[in-house]
């Protein structure tokens, strides 16, 4: 009986703490580090949202190109250069995210003062070697 409510109690857990996940860059290009998150954060259990400059799909998880409105957003992941992130500042920041990754060729010293002004999080990090090292 104590297995079997611990067990319980360790998927309630897990799915409690899944993550909702903005990954802001996603291409269907499987060699793309975007594509590869995408992946591996839906592998993990996190509800994934893909936002891209060219609408398409990875496994099924829909890619838009559009800004569309979305709620209960955890995490913004990027895998867009600084310049091509300012077009997404007001939306990212309407997103109300608890935390924003740049990972590595993404950092952005203006977005990150923004978010913290905002009291979102940030952190220069990889959301691949988060997820393999369960840091996520």
């Amino acid at each position: 009986m104590y297995d079997t409510y611990s067990s319980i109690k360790k998927q309630i857990f897990r799915l409690v703490m899944k993550k909702k996940t903005l990954v802001l860059g996603a291409s269907e290009n499987p060699n793309r580090y975007s594509n590869m998150a995408v992946k591996k954060l839906s592998s993990h259990g996190h509800p994934v949202v893909a936002i891209g400059r060219r609408a398409g799909k990875i496994d099924g998880i829909i890619i838009s190109n559009e800004r569309l409105p979305q709620t209960d957003i955890d995490t913004v992941t990027l895998y867009l250069n600084p310049t091509n992130q300012v077009p997404y500042y007001d939306y990212i920041l309407s997103l109300n995210p608890k935390r924003i990754i740049f990972n590595p060729g993404t950092e952005n010293e203006e977005l990150d003062k923004l978010a913290k002004k905002n009291g979102i999080e940030t952190k220069e990090a990889c959301t691949l070697v988060m997820l393999s090292t369960n840091q996520y």
